[in-house]
């Protein structure tokens, strides 16, 4: 374990001070250039210390693995907190010469833990107060803790409410930092007879990418170890965290009984000032919908929402970007100003959100809702209950269902940009499983999902089936879509034609490990391409790095008739053929996404990590997905904390998933 942290450390520091290179600035406005890294590089503990904390880690781990494994899903408890003091030494987070007693109290609290599971005790688990708990994440198999403020009274019948309060930017609390605030701090909000949850979010990805999956498993974790009311559950958050409930209650809000954004970012190009002459590319601009929240506005219809604002403070601008949007369809935004208030809360203010937050949870979520909104320019996000759009006209268009009882009891769609919509037969209506699209009755077929497809002369049927290769939520692109959701890296065991690529392969797959470790908390799954199995193959996206001669995986991808039918796509030791355009193969690399051939309910992606780079943490609205589906990279240009290389063609595949020259950069 020394060697190890010793060696991660070496590979760590050499992309962080490549990452320093290029200045940014702050998240919050500060004025000027600064450089930015996220976790900052600290102080260095002395030598002595390093070693003791070291043995006392190998220690520990070893005593944890050595348990009963019926205690398999208390594991992560503990190995939250070592992963916390093995990162914090890896890293170098440590800002005060105080942080260094954190480490030993966090070990302390893994010994005590160890040895009560030894003797058949999880004290911790049930205990009043302030608690940290860990659960294991499905992307990549880590560790993630969290934190949870538990009552003193006893839950009613349908359990407690859980308010989830996502907490700002802090580009120096990590693991360590957060977890020994969590045991010590109540924090921002203490609404009586609920448990509060805070989630770490992966840190300061802006709950996004696995930041988001990461809330979602915290609050799937808490209601599965505490008596929970699902119908009552709240989100609230500032600043970076008020950001989050924005983009989460807009993209999950059937989960949520009430929202409260404070303070946060909702879209990217007027919170950042960006003027049309300083746009990114046109491709760039359509992924900004993945996240901008003024495109999935009708969904927070779905449940109350109130925005708090301080009144001196500029981050004011998303509310009032918020009401725009809100305006534009004939709906007023509640929004709290604080008087006199910067960045912060107004005590008063605040009580009032609560008192807001606790009517909604005393009504709890509508068991028969009249009424719904799907709004999602993204497919992965436009589902709710039993409906599902499952394929649009218009990629990243406005699309759009609202669902209403009519007279005769039925539910009425209403759909715009939708080209197949899927009920399930959960649907909420009797005596006979009926819907009607802009009036058009359609009989539902009972225990199944039935798919719905929108024909030339504008009327719908029910399809007898639907083609696997097709978008649709979970399959949608782009390339960042597959860090959402559990993968495993496949190594190549072979090497590339041109050295150029071979190195370039090299150095990209260090700083992925870098970075995922650094800024995502994690270390992702990794097997050569020989060893995947067909299992992996079923539970994993399938991130394969390499060319067809060095990755067996890829080979056989670029095989695949199904791929070279779509695509009319080729990569052989001379060239990448995209539809007839070349490129040397000796100095570009192929990036895409595609539904797996063999599970076309997973992706394939090849030589790619999740495309926002350093430069684009400087502020968390900047940390969304750069590239579409598939990039012919250039390596004229070496990689920097902007990019990976030089684009040199890109696109987005249609709806199924073929090449488009009108969809191509």
């Amino acid at each position: 374990m020394i060697l190890q942290i010793k060696n991660l450390l070496l590979l760590s520091l050499a992309v962080c001070f490549a990452s320093l290179a290029t200045p940014s600035s702050a998240q919050n406005g500060s004025d000027g250039n600064i450089p930015r890294r996220i976790p900052p590089l600290g102080l260095q503990p002395a030598s002595e210390q390093l070693t003791r904390w070291e043995a006392s880690i190998d220690d520990l781990e070893t005593k944890l693995e050595s348990l009963n494994p019926k205690h398999a899903s208390l594991k992560p408890d503990i190995e939250v907190l070592l992963k916390a003091c093995r990162f914090a030494i890896l890293h170098r987070e440590f800002y005060k010469k105080t942080d260094f007693g954190k480490v030993d109290q966090l070990l302390e609290l893994a010994k005590t833990r160890i040895e009560s599971l030894s003797s058949g005790k999880t004290d911790w688990t049930g205990m009043e107060g302030l608690q940290v708990r860990g659960f294991r994440s499905e992307i990549d198999d880590s560790a993630q803790p969290i934190g949870l403020v538990h009552p003193t009274t006893p839950p009613k019948k349908t359990g407690y409410p859980l308010y989830v309060w996502l907490h700002g930017r802090g580009d120096k609390t990590t693991d360590l930092h957060f977890i020994y605030n969590r045991l010590q701090q109540v924090g921002q909000i203490q609404p009586p007879g609920a448990i509060v949850l805070h989630p770490f979010g992966r840190q300061c990805i802006g709950y996004k990418s696995a930041g988001e999956t990461d809330v979602m498993e915290a609050i799937d974790f808490v209601c599965d170890n505490y008596p929970i009311d699902r119908r009552r559950i709240v989100l609230m958050g500032f600043s970076m965290g008020g950001a989050g409930v924005w983009h989460l209650a807009a993209h999950y809000e059937e989960r949520f009984v009430a929202a409260s954004p404070g303070a946060g970012f909702a879209e990217t190009a007027k919170y950042n000032r960006l003027k049309p002459e300083d746009f990114p590319p046109e491709y760039e601009q359509i992924l900004w919908k993945t996240y901008d929240v003024p495109s999935y506005v009708h969904n927070l219809f779905n449940l109350p929402v109130v925005v708090y604002s301080g009144e001196n403070d500029k981050q004011i601008q998303a509310a009032r970007v918020m009401e725009e949007a809100y305006a534009s369809v004939g709906r007023k935004l509640p929004h709290i100003i604080g008087p006199g208030m910067g960045h912060k809360y107004h005590p008063d203010s605040l009580k009032e959100i609560l008192q807001r937050m606790q009517e909604a949870v005393i009504d709890g979520l509508p068991r028969n809702p009249q009424r719904f909104y799907i709004q999602s320019p993204h497919l992965r996000y436009a589902r709710r209950g039993w409906l599902t759009v499952d394929g649009v006209e218009q990629q990243y268009g406005d699309t759009f269902v609202e669902a209403e009882i009519d007279d005769a009891g039925y539910w009425d769609l209403r759909p715009k940009n939708v080209a197949r919509l899927c009920v399930d037969s959960t649907v909420p209506q009797s005596p006979q499983l009926q819907v009607s699209i802009n009036g058009m009755p359609i009989v539902i077929k009972p225990k199944q999902r039935n798919y719905l497809v929108k024909e030339k002369n504008d009327s719908w049927a029910l399809a007898d089936a639907v083609a696997p290769f097709r978008k649709r939520p979970g399959v949608s692109g782009p390339i960042d879509d597959a860090f959402i959701n559990p993968v495993l890296i496949v190594l190549p065991s072979g090497k590339s034609w041109s050295p150029k690529v071979e190195k370039w392969m090299r150095d990209e797959l260090n700083f992925l490990r870098a970075r995922w470790r650094s800024l995502f908390r994690g270390e992702l799954r990794e097997k050569q391409d020989t060893e995947v199995t067909e299992e992996d193959k079923q539970r994993f996206h399938l991130v394969l790095w390499g060319t067809p001669e060095s990755n067996s995986l890829v080979l056989d991808a670029m095989q695949n008739q199904e791929i070279r039918t779509r695509l009319n796509c080729s990569w052989s030791a001379s060239t990448i053929d995209f539809d007839g355009e070349e490129h040397d193969s000796g100095n570009h690399v192929l990036q895409m996404i595609y539904p797996n051939p063999e599970n076309p309910e997973r992706y394939v992606v090849l030589n790619s990590g999740p495309t926002f780079r350093p430069a684009h943490d400087r502020t968390n609205s900047l940390q969304n997905p750069k590239l579409p589906d598939w990039v012919v990279l250039s390596l004229e240009t070496s990689p920097n904390t902007e990019a990976a290389g030089t684009v040199k063609a890109c696109g987005f595949f249609d709806d199924t998933w073929r090449f488009s020259k009108q969809l191509t950069w």
